[in-house]
């Protein structure tokens, strides 16, 4: 089956939005697709997985496991909460290690896409800044590596405009002479959600498109063109101007619901029509003016920074049994 992902692509990266979307047609529960939701200490976490077409097609994700951390007090700078979302991560993608069969033995590369000249791109470049690589020990000394630590190889291979090489292939020639049990890939996504942006991150087993979340379909990272079992982790870091238009309209409608019963005379037929036809007659105003601009929130520079170093430790934790999150190597203000 050829899954249409357009009416979803074009505005979000995350599972949990299209799962709000689809929810709108099915209230109770979506055909093929199991969810479970905790929420502690300020961290929401919503495992999604994707079992059957049927389920597919109704949410507008392909097949997989999808594990989702939201973070809203992220946006404050809380240390101790970036530390509780550190072990929270770890703990996640240790389990989600378990759960596709990747052994403690097995090696991994971590590739971390965007262009790091671009700060809400450069979440990917930042990553393997700070991650713990050990394969050169594991190739020059490895009587000398201690026990509990895992081969780790690293990458950012730029984006298209700076190499002329799309991120693919570079990574496929690597795989091809390092032979990884396991890629990485870390990429800055979009979101349909204003409250997701900067407070979110996005586990998932399906792999990742360069470039995506801001339109561009390219030649992914999935096991499919590797050959590899590919991890994608995201975090949204932009969103689009029509995005925005589009819930300040629905931040308004329930503004006036709650204050009188004359909404629909206020909206005119905007009170009536669909999320999806209000998100197109947006883009239609916008588009052809040029306004439908990606837009980042003002204190990116801070959170990139700190939601890097937060998936890093993270994954040195997870990926190493013998580093814990409060010992990662990874880069601190």
């Amino acid at each position: 089956m050829e899954l249409d992902l357009q009416k979803y692509s074009v505005r979000t990266d995350l599972a949990v939005d299209s799962r709000e979307l689809a929810a709108r047609q099915y209230p109770e529960s979506i055909p093929g697709v199991d969810e479970e939701v905790s929420d502690k200490d300020g961290i929401k976490v919503t495992r999604l997985n994707v079992l059957t077409d049927e389920g597919s097609q109704a949410i507008g994700r392909i097949k997989g496991h999808y594990v989702t951390l939201e973070v809203p007090g992220l946006r404050k700078g809380d240390t101790g909460l970036q530390e509780r979302v550190t072990e929270a991560f770890a703990r996640e993608f240790e389990g989600f290690l378990t759960l596709i069969g990747i052994q403690k033995k097995d090696s991994v590369l971590i590739v971390g896409l965007g262009n790091w000249n671009v700060t809400p791109d450069s979440l990917g470049p930042l990553v393997v800044e700070n991650v713990l690589v050990t394969r050169q020990y594991f190739e020059l000394m490895p009587d000398q590596v201690a026990p509990g630590y895992r081969q780790i190889s690293a990458i950012a291979p730029g984006v298209l405009g700076i190499t002329g090489i799309e991120s693919s292939e570079i990574v496929q020639g690597i795989v091809e002479r390092t032979k990884p049990d396991l890629i990485i890939a870390i990429d800055a996504l979009a979101s349909r959600s204003l409250e997701r942006v900067n407070t979110t991150i996005q586990i998932a087993d399906i792999g990742i498109h360069p470039g995506s979340g801001v339109g561009n379909k390219r030649r992914g990272l999935t096991k499919e063109v590797l050959g590899v079992p590919c991890i994608a982790i995201g975090v949204p870091t932009v969103c689009y101007a029509s995005t925005i238009v589009n819930n300040v309209m629905e931040m308004m409608k329930k503004h006036f619901g709650q204050g009188t019963n004359q909404t629909r005379e206020i909206m005119g037929l905007l009170d009536n029509i669909s999320e999806n036809e209000r998100l197109a007659l947006v883009k239609e105003v916008l588009e052809p003016l040029g306004h439908d601009l990606i837009v980042t929130p003002k204190e990116i520079d801070e959170f990139i920074e700190d939601i890097a170093n937060v998936v890093a430790s993270g994954l040195n934790a997870s990926l190493h049994d013998a580093v814990d999150t409060g010992n990662t190597g990874a880069y601190t203000h």
